[in-house]
């Protein structure tokens, strides 16, 4: 009789289902983006499932593209699957090291390549995330030092298969442009998922969570004027989807906290201590069509 093995089992061993699960819970929508965790884990299983018998089995490229706009999980999502690689035996430690170009690339000759190769040391067994990743390349400036780190990268991506793992990040549009100006960046680069803007209603959900985790909740009538909040933000510069929304959260604390603080004088119950009220969203001045303090920053960041 043939020997089997029993791929549910491999699976519940793994502790994969646990990751998958986290970011089925900790993480609103992304639907395209959790199909194909899910299907990238599913081919790993299959690998391991294939080297026990004695087939033919490869590392399968893990090199990653993330696309869209801040604030989408794509920092949390590379976290997930770092771990998920980990639990699998695909990444030694699975951890994450976050960059952009001012960590790789230097100012002057012979500054880069040190630069670059000490980055890609401290992502040895996890991943080097790679955020902004167009910024690397500086078309028409023959003196940037930016080419010279992505040769490096493109190196040791191949040298080191198996070894650590790059997801570069970015906007859609721009990484497109970048991946145009290197086509042998683009052919090492087995997964590109694209992050969708999240849906009203999504943020929405985003922002109970936010509360939920720390304490609070919405009243009926602040849980409509956060809606209403939303749809005015969304359509005003530099709007990062869940970031902006827990900027709006921690701003809503901050006047709820002011609100309560100017009646010290009276008994404050548990009630008042974890209610978000009307006023407290109302206050924000994009109901005025201006931005809040520090949302054009925060939104780079």
């Amino acid at each position: 009789m043939n020997s089997s093995i029993d791929l549910a089992e491999s699976y519940a061993n793994s502790g994969v289902e646990e990751m998958l699960n986290q970011l089925e819970t900790e993480l609103v929508g992304l639907k395209p983006v959790k199909t194909r965790i899910k299907e990238i884990a599913a081919l790993l299983l299959v690998e391991k499932a294939r080297e026990k018998f004695q087939l033919p089995s490869t590392i399968p490229g893990l090199h990653m593209s993330f696309t869209g706009r801040p604030g989408t999980g794509k920092t949390t999502v590379a976290c997930k699957i770092s771990q998920i690689l980990h639990r699998l035996g695909y990444l030694e430690k699975g951890h994450v090291v976050t960059v952009t170009r001012d960590d790789l690339v230097g100012q002057y000759v012979g500054h880069t390549a040190p630069k670059t190769r000490e980055k890609i040391k401290l992502a040895q067994g996890g991943v080097l995330f790679i955020d902004e990743a167009y910024y690397l390349y500086k078309q028409g400036n023959e003196r940037d030092y930016g080419v010279e780190s992505i040769e490096i990268l493109l190196q040791d991506m191949e040298r080191l298969q198996g070894r650590f793992m790059v997801i570069f990040a970015g906007y859609k549009d721009l990484m497109n442009d970048f991946y145009k100006s290197n086509p042998g960046l683009f052919s090492r680069i087995s997964h590109h998922i694209d992050f969708p803007d999240y849906s009203n209603e999504e943020l929405m959900k985003i922002a109970n969570l936010f509360l939920d985790d720390r304490g609070y909740c919405f009243e009926k009538e602040s849980y409509d004027s956060f809606n209403e909040y939303i749809k005015l933000r969304r359509n005003m510069p530099f709007f990062a989807n869940a970031r902006s929304i827990k900027n709006a959260i921690d701003r809503a604390r901050l006047r709820q906290a002011n609100r309560l603080f100017s009646t010290r004088n009276k008994h404050i119950t548990r009630e008042d201590l974890v209610s978000i009220k009307s006023e407290d969203i109302l206050a924000s001045r994009v109901f005025k069509g201006e931005l809040e303090d520090s949302d054009e920053y925060l939104a780079k960041k």
